[in-house]
């Protein structure tokens, strides 16, 4: 789960991290009262989406007085940001964080994340602030510092204090810098957060440290622990489909193609993806329904995958083990039913392939095969129908 910047600051604050001061904006007129209040000689004004590279785009503004706030303010709210983040088509800017102005020195860049292969929280660190960390990282892969922390005894004041020298921060902000670092590790920890990301974080002519940004990420699992971060969400920011199966209980991804994929298993998932792209498919979305199902579960998993038309093809990959073959047929049945109903159209109005294995895959097949829909074709094995599914979508497109 993600949330706004000016939320994050607000989280971090809780930590004792030193953030701008600054306030959420909707309107115009909220925008100019926040101005106010803050008193700032220098004003930004933040465009606030589930994005980053928002100040390339336009989405950051410097405003030195409240007519230029208003301005800004108008010209941001309601509009579409498009970053390298976004994708083409862009989200809309429905809040803003209207801040006060730093005087900013040097720009830093730091982060936590989870390291899988060595089950540790990775800290890392540049002195390249305010710029993509993966430009810096392959253009200069030197400045990449990291410091892996032990769980079991949290980021030690050695690391930190090591860190903030091998980051080049000035004498006068070592310090400073180092207990920033312990303070946004309390935070990754005691939030359940799967990321957190400030770029920059900067050193001030007054020798402050600032985290002038801030991305934070949840674990979702972890969220059952905490109510207050569950209440920030904004689900205008999250992809509709991705919501709609959220609700549902099932995994799905978005991933811009049109042969959507409906699995079970996460690896399963991934191996689909590949072969799909391998024969020249290009997969609409990552689909796992998941371990147990029933046949409205899957009906509903078909009205995900068709919705908007973005699928022009579906690839069911079942490998069943608690999930069973014919419940997974029985599925399909119950949405060639749900769709006839709506639309008055026999059967799916794309082609689907079906590969099934595994538990009751026998029954399963015959329970396509004696009521068989339009439009569903079976599969004997995994390639084959990855060959066949991305073949019938070209031919669609075709015509």
């Amino acid at each position: 789960m993600n949330i706004h910047e000016y939320q994050s600051k607000e989280v971090l604050r809780q930590f004792g991290v030193n953030v701008p001061n600054g306030k959420p904006a909707f309107t115009v007129e909220e925008a100019v009262e926040a101005a106010k209040e803050l008193g700032s000689k220098v004003t930004v004004v933040k465009a606030q989406i589930h994005a980053g590279g928002r100040g390339k785009a336009g989405g950051v503004k410097i405003a030195k007085n409240l007519d230029e706030v208003k301005a800004y303010a108008t010209e941001l709210l309601g509009k579409i940001l498009v970053t390298h983040q976004t994708g083409p088509d862009g989200k809309k800017v429905n809040r803003l964080l209207i801040e006060e102005g730093s005087n900013i020195a040097k720009e830093y860049y730091l982060s936590f994340v989870n390291d899988r292969s060595t089950a540790k929280t990775v800290m890392i660190g540049s002195e390249e602030g305010g710029m993509e960390i993966e430009k810096v990282a392959a253009e200069s892969p030197e400045k990449i510092i990291k410091e892996y922390i032990d769980p079991a005894i949290g980021l030690a004041p050695f690391q930190a204090t090591r860190m903030a020298y091998k980051m080049h921060f000035k004498p006068e902000a070592i310090k400073k810098a180092s207990a920033t670092m312990i303070k946004l590790y309390n935070a990754f920890i005691g939030k359940d957060c799967s990321q957190v990301e400030i770029n920059p974080l900067v050193v001030t002519a007054e020798d402050d440290v600032i985290c002038l940004d801030a991305k934070l990420n949840f674990d979702d699992s972890g969220l059952f622990r905490h109510p207050d971060i569950v209440e920030l969400r904004d689900e205008t920011e999250e992809d509709p489909k991705e919501l709609w199966a959220s609700n549902e209980g099932l995994n799905y991804v978005n991933l811009g193609g049109d042969v959507a994929c409906m699995v079970n298993g996460a690896g399963l998932a991934m191996a689909t993806v590949d072969i799909l792209k391998y024969y020249g498919g290009e997969p609409a979305n990552f689909l796992d329904v998941g371990g147990s199902s029933t046949p409205e579960k899957i009906a509903t998993a078909f009205e995900i995958m068709l919705d908007g038309g973005q699928a022009k093809g579906i690839f069911v990959n079942i490998f069943g083990g608690i999930n069973k073959c014919d419940v997974i047929a029985e599925g399909i049945q119950k949405a060639a039913q749900i769709i006839a109903e709506k639309t008055g159209q026999d059967g799916i109005p794309v082609p689907v392939v079906v590969r099934l294995e595994g538990t009751n895959v026998e029954r399963g097949r015959q329970i396509l095969t004696e009521k068989p829909v339009k439009n569903v074709f079976m599969a004997p094995t995994m390639e084959g129908g990855a060959q066949d599914i991305v073949k019938r979508v070209e031919e669609a497109k075709k015509n």
